[in-house]
C-alpha cells in the first residue's frame, strides 16, 4: 500500500514498486527498449569493436556524442574493482540515456530516463554476440540509485569525494552530491577534469593519502588543466578529455531528470489516492481533493525552480572546455526564427544563457501527467510575463524571461493557447 501522507500533510518516500506506478512490472518506455526492439527486428545491428566492445556502435545508434566524454577515478560503480586513477570509468550521455564503460569490463553500463518510470538501468554484456541483448536491473542500482540524492525515485546523481590513489573513497571526509546549484570547491572529486575555470577551484584531477588532512586537500594542483595525458594514459579511450562543460551539464540534467520523475510519480499517486477514495466514498469519479491539489503544486513548484535554474551557484569567472562538447550540445536545438535555443551555454555569469532548462523538450517531461503539465505551464506563463515577481525568480531580468517565452512559443508545440500572443 502507498502511505501518501501523513496527519501533518507531509509525504513519506512513495512506493514506488506498487500502484499506480509499477515500478518492476509496468512496460519500459524508453531509447533502451526501443533500440532492443530494432535489434531483435533486424532493423539495426551493433557493430563489435576489438578494443571498446560494443561501446562506439551503441554510442551512435543512441545519438550520444563522444565529446560528452568523462572520466571519473573513483571506485563508486558497481565495477570498481576495475576501477582506478590508472584506469578510470568513461561516462557518456545525451538527454535521455547516460553510458558507463570501463577498461576490460564486462559490461556497458546503461541508464536512461523512462518516460513513465524514470531512471531504468541495464547491462550490455562486451562479449561479442550475434544478438546482443540489453538485461534491466532488477533492484541492485536502486540501492544507490533511489535515495535521497535522487529525491527518492529511481534516478542518477553525480557523487564528489575524495578518493586515494588508488580511487578508494574517504568516506570519513564526507562526499557531495552536486548539482548547478554546488559551489565549485564542491564539485568533481574523483573526477578527472579538463577546461580551463580562472579563480575557481573544484576537486577533480586529485588525490588524497588517507592520513591526510582534509584541508591537506590540494585543489591548487587539479586546477586549469587542459592536458589529461600528464594525469594519465588516454590512449584507450574514445577521446583524451573529462570537458569541463560535459560535467557541468551532467549535474544539472541528472537532478533536473530526478524531479521530473518525483513531479510524475506523485502526481499519479495522488490521483491514484483520489481515485481509491471516491470510489469508497461513491464521490464523483473526476473529484480532486485539496491534498491532492496541493501535492501536485508544491512537486511543480519544486521541478519549475529547477527548469529555471533557481539557486544556480554563479560562476566567478569564464569555463571553457577541452572536446568540443559545448559545440555539439548547442548545435542539437531546437532553434526559434531568431536564432536562439534553450541550450545555448553562457559559461561566464552561469551554465545557460536563457536559465530554462533544455529538458523541457525531453521524453521525460512530455511524459508527464497532463494534470502536472497544466501546473507547469500556467506558473511558467505567470513567471515569464512578470505576473509572478517571487523573488525566488529575481535572477530573470525581464529580458531573460521575454526571450525564453518567445522561445518557447515557438519550439515547444505542447504549449496552451495562453501562451500565444506578441511579446
Amino acid at each position: 500500500m502507498i502511505v501518501l501522507f501523513t496527519s501533518r500533510e507531509s509525504f513519506a518516500q512513495l512506493d514506488f514498486e506498487g500502484e499506480p506506478i509499477n515500478y518492476n512490472t509496468a512496460p519500459e518506455s524508453n531509447r533502451i527498449a526501443e533500440l532492443a526492439a530494432r535489434l531483435e527486428s533486424g532493423e539495426i545491428e551493433l557493430e563489435y569493436d576489438k578494443k571498446h566492445g560494443y561501446l562506439p556502435s551503441l554510442l551512435e545508434a543512441l545519438d550520444v556524442p563522444v565529446s560528452s566524454q568523462m572520466l571519473v577515478f573513483s571506485k563508486t560503480s558497481f565495477q570498481l574493482r576495475r576501477i582506478s586513477p590508472r584506469r578510470p570509468r568513461a561516462l557518456y550521455f545525451n538527454d535521455d540515456v547516460y553510458i558507463g564503460w570501463v577498461q576490460r569490463g564486462d559490461v556497458i553500463e546503461i541508464s536512461t530516463a523512462d518516460r513513465e518510470l524514470g531512471g531504468v538501468f541495464y547491462t550490455l554484456s562486451q562479449e561479442e554476440s550475434e544478438q546482443p541483448r540489453f538485461i534491466r536491473d532488477r533492484g541492485q542500482c536502486l540501492t544507490c540509485h533511489a535515495s535521497s540524492r535522487t529525491a527518492d525515485v529511481p534516478g542518477h546523481f553525480v557523487r564528489s569525494v575524495y578518493a586515494d590513489d588508488d580511487g578508494e573513497p574517504l568516506f570519513g571526509f564526507g562526499t557531495f552530491t552536486t548539482d548547478d546549484r554546488s559551489p565549485f570547491v564542491e564539485r568533481w572529486g574523483g573526477w578527472y577534469v579538463s577546461g580551463t575555470h580562472g579563480k575557481q577551484r573544484h576537486m577533480g584531477n586529485v588525490m588524497m593519502e588517507s592520513y591526510e588532512d582534509e584541508k591537506a586537500f590540494d585543489r591548487e594542483a587539479g586546477a586549469n588543466v587542459t592536458n589529461l595525458e600528464t594525469l594519465l594514459n588516454v590512449s584507450p579511450y574514445l577521446t583524451e578529455t573529462s570537458d569541463i562543460v560535459s560535467l557541468m551539464v551532467l549535474e544539472h540534467q541528472s537532478q533536473t531528470h530526478n524531479q521530473i520523475t518525483r513531479t510524475a510519480f506523485e502526481t499519479r499517486s495522488a490521483l491514484h489516492y483520489d481515485s481509491v477514495m471516491n470510489k469508497a466514498l461513491d464521490r464523483e469519479a473526476d473529484y480532486r481533493s485539496d491534498t491532492t491539489t496541493r501535492r501536485i503544486d508544491s512537486v511543480a513548484d519544486k521541478l519549475i525552480d529547477r527548469l529555471l535554474f533557481v539557486g544556480e551557484f554563479p560562476l566567478e569567472a569564464p569555463v571553457e572546455g577541452t572536446s568540443g562538447f559545448a559545440n555539439d550540445f548547442v548545435s542539437r536545438g531546437p532553434f526559434d526564427s531568431q536564432g536562439r535555443s534553450l541550450r545555448e551555454l553562457d559559461l561566464t555569469h552561469r551554465l545557460m544563457k536563457y536559465p530554462c532548462s533544455y529538458l523541457i523538450y525531453s521524453q521525460s517531461f512530455d511524459g508527464l501527467p497532463d494534470v502536472a503539465k497544466e501546473v507547469i505551464y500556467r506558473r511558467l506563463h505567470q513567471i515569464l510575463t512578470g505576473a509572478d515577481n517571487d523573488e525566488r525568480y529575481a535572477h530573470l531580468t525581464p529580458a531573460i524571461r521575454k526571450s525564453i517565452l518567445q522561445i518557447l512559443r515557438e519550439t515547444k508545440n505542447d504549449l496552451p493557447d495562453y501562451w500565444k500572443g506578441n511579446g
